[in-house]
């Protein structure tokens, strides 16, 4: 039996975000989030995805490739609790793992043929930074991947949402097909949650602009929009 196994990429997601802050928490928090996910060449055989379309979501399984470490902890400070309590790495979705793989939810809009990538998947929902590599993909079954009754631990809700105050002149800066992503994006509070300085403003890549925005309250206010510096 091996001890070690090697894994390579089959694929990379094409995100909004180019940074991991702002990401959401967990797939799925904000649908309207747009991506697509094209297969290194040699997986770009159609016949790897027959079948495919039936489904209505999919499981990624991905790696956390801008969080590995050498070494690892047995316990990790959760974002959820504010970075002050420790928990079990293994009662957590930490980057921080002895093997660093994540695994996402999406909903699956097409499966796509395109001139130049070949087949690729057209999803929503994905909490992925732009060109996380994806390591598997698998559908996700209703009956068996789905338990209502499931009990969330020290994260039973996905937060409350803030409210946006985005000026119209800044968010017509943004195109009209990513604006409601953004929205979704910003309401979730990409901030950590241990930080609460009202005075302090906060940016964020998006869809190649800088978004900058403060909190105070439950208010969350836009300050600027710009096109990222290149």
């Amino acid at each position: 039996m091996a001890d070690t196994f090697s894994m390579r990429p089959i694929a990379r997601i094409h995100s909004e975000f180019g940074s991991k802050f702002g990401v959401p928490r967990q797939s799925g928090l904000v649908e309207s989030l747009s991506a697509t996910v094209v297969f290194e060449p040699e997986f770009r055989d159609p016949a790897a995805l027959r079948g495919l379309e039936g489904f209505s979501h999919i499981w990624l399984i991905w790696a956390f490739d801008q969080s590995i470490r050498q070494g690892w902890s047995p316990t990790v400070r959760p974002p959820r609790l504010g970075g002050n309590a420790r928990m079990g790495v293994f009662a957590t979705r930490s980057p921080f793992r002895p093997n660093p793989i994540g695994l996402s939810s999406v909903v699956l809009e097409a499966v796509e043929e395109t001139a130049h990538d070949g087949t690729v998947l057209r999803v929503r929902g994905a909490d992925l930074v732009d060109g996380t590599p994806i390591l598997d993909i698998k559908p996700y079954v209703p009956y068996a991947d789905s338990h209502p009754e499931a009990l969330s631990g020290f994260a039973p809700t996905g937060g409350a949402l803030l409210e946006v105050d985005c000026p119209p002149a800044l968010l017509e800066r943004v195109p009209p097909d990513k604006r409601q992503a953004l929205l979704g994006v910003l309401a979730r509070d990409p901030r950590p949650s241990y930080q609460h300085d009202p005075e302090r403003v906060y940016g964020m890549d998006f869809a190649g602009l800088q978004v900058r925005f403060s909190v105070s309250g439950e208010r969350l206010t836009v300050r600027s929009v710009a096109p990222l510096s290149p």
